[in-house]
């Protein structure tokens, strides 16, 4: 079957329409599924658990509208792992138990989240980095453009009209190559894609950002929404930003935008990394070369100005991004544009998450005292440690712009919101807070503690130094106590949960201590 053919199943139950399924792309070449499943191979079919759509001329009304669609499947092969889903529950330890014993992978999207609930497109891509390098097809009940299916990269998507059953059988007989094309007028792929060329790119005037704005909801997910002026407070910095937006040449409608800055890497004051850290493009004027025109002149800029000798994907502060998030549709972009993502090595796609916690999840009465180790809030005393300690330790682990932060906030006259960790009395770990509630440069670069809500504080630049022969504690026992204080400083701030930014690794760790992941990125960068 050819993507963008819109094709019915053979032998289909009948009803008051036919049942007309299209293969929008399959990268993977898995379907048919026939071609790549051999006897005993188990297939994971993830369904949401949605209200049941009832027929009177449907003799069968199950509680799970999908169950259809899992009988269908193991009529054509017996090995199907029919497993639900729920918005509240997401993607479990139960899913992911099943999902490392499958060959193949079937994601069922039945429409758009409810008010306050997650995506179902965020947990497919949950499920697709979950499961590696298995096969995963998603399967959408609905228009894919509705949905915002097109701008994700899921290698493999079948549309359907719905989920009747009849609709659900015959996306089982498609799946398994029992097709027959029809002339009838379906999603043409190939219709979407308009010659690109160049448009030249303008800087954005910083004190007219409300085109901007428009287009930054209009094109993000719901959870990286910004109110206008915490935009625009993000977008103006002198010196060291420089913005671009691309007008439909007539009307001047902005219809692209691309934000880059420049900061410094170290306490030199002489070395810069250039952050590439958003590129967005209006929906109806994608392929056609925008993004690529504003990645070129973004690119350009950022390598002639002085000092910059590594470009990132995302920014460090302010932070918008932390870098691609993972699982959208520009990874292959960027890919083609040479950027490794290949997990290899340092700036290569390593994932980078951030975290969210109900400080009542904290296991606190649990943590057992260590001896020699400490932690309390920083005071002017400490500056100076606390200066040497960071220098050190953001430059041996290439932790860009932290040492800034540190200094800015001591300079904001807030150095107790540094909270330290000392062994007896050597700082061995540090990291800042914040609360949305801070007029600090702290708060002010980092918007997304406070769009979550009020009650939301915030805990960034973690340091801890794991390589000082003279530490005795383990780096996991003092990075659990750091937090822990962390916790403590902002419960007694009125703060009911921690928000933990642009960390790297130890997913298992911050799980088993309450921690919920809220977005996940591709940590992407090069050497100039």
């Amino acid at each position: 079957m050819l993507p963008g053919q819109p094709a019915t199943a053979s032998g289909h139950r009948g009803g008051s329409r036919r049942s007309q399924v299209t293969l929008i792309r399959d990268h993977q070449a898995c379907i048919p599924l026939s071609k790549i499943l051999s006897e005993g191979d188990i297939v994971v079919l993830l369904t949401p658990v949605v209200q049941p759509i009832l027929l009177e001329t449907d003799g069968d009304n199950s509680n799970d509208p999908f169950e259809p669609l899992g009988r269908a499947l193991a009529a054509r092969h017996p090995w199907i792992r029919h497993v639900p889903y729920t918005a509240r529950g997401g993607i479990t330890s139960t899913h992911v138990g099943f999902i490392k014993r499958a060959k193949t992978i079937i994601f069922v999207i039945s429409g758009p989240p409810s008010a306050g609930q997650p995506s179902q497109i965020e947990m497919g891509l949950v499920t697709r980095m979950v499961g590696d390098k298995r096969p995963q097809i998603i399967v959408a009940c609905q228009s894919v453009q509705d949905l915002g299916l097109m701008e994700t990269n899921f290698p493999t998507v079948v549309q359907l009209p719905g989920y009747l059953p009849s609709d659900l059988q015959a996306a089982a007989a498609i799946l398994f190559g029992e097709t027959t094309s029809t002339g009838t007028t379906s999603l043409d792929v190939q219709s979407l894609m308009i010659e690109p060329k160049f448009w030249p790119p303008e800087n954005l005037d910083a004190l007219n950002v409300a085109p901007v704005h428009e287009l930054w909801n209009q094109c993000l997910p719901d959870k990286f929404h910004l109110e206008r002026f915490p935009l625009q407070s993000l977008l103006q910095r002198d010196g060291y930003a420089m913005h671009f937006i691309v007008k439909v040449p007539g009307t001047g409608e902005v219809v692209g935008f691309c934000a880059t800055y420049t900061t410094f890497v170290d306490k030199e004051g002489e070395r810069l990394i250039g952050s590439l850290a958003l590129i967005i493009v209006k929906p109806a004027y994608r392929h056609r070369g925008i993004g690529l025109s504003l990645y070129d002149h973004a690119i350009k800029q950022l390598k002639r100005t002085r000092g910059v000798d590594r470009i990132q994907l995302g920014s460090t502060f302010p932070r918008l991004l932390s870098g691609i998030p993972a699982g959208c549709s520009s990874e292959s972009w960027f890919q083609r544009r040479g950027w490794q993502m290949d997990g290899q090595g340092p700036g290569r796609g390593q994932d980078i998450c951030d975290w969210i916690l109900k400080i009542d999840d904290w296991p606190s009465g649990g943590l057992s005292a260590s001896a020699g180790l400490t932690f309390r809030q920083g005071t002017f005393d400490d500056f100076d440690l606390i200066a040497d300690f960071v220098e050190k330790e953001s430059a041996r682990k290439d932790y860009t712009g932290w040492y800034d932060q540190y200094m800015n906030l001591a300079h904001d006259g807030r150095i107790s919101d540094i909270i330290l960790g000392l062994e007896r009395s050597e700082i061995v770990a540090s990291a800042l807070i914040y609360t949305p509630h801070e007029v600090s440069s702290l708060a002010q670069d980092l918007p997304w503690a406070r769009t979550i809500g009020p009650d939301v504080g915030g805990v960034t630049c973690i340091c801890v130094a794991d390589g000082n022969p003279a530490m005795t504690t383990s780096k996991d026992t003092v990075m659990i106590r750091l937090l822990d204080a962390c916790v403590t400083v902002l419960r007694e701030q009125g703060m009911n949960r921690v928000f933990l930014d642009a960390v790297r690794g130890g997913y298992e760790g911050f799980q088993s201590m309450g921690f919920q992941k809220w977005a996940i990125y591709r940590d992407l960068w090069q050497k100039v």
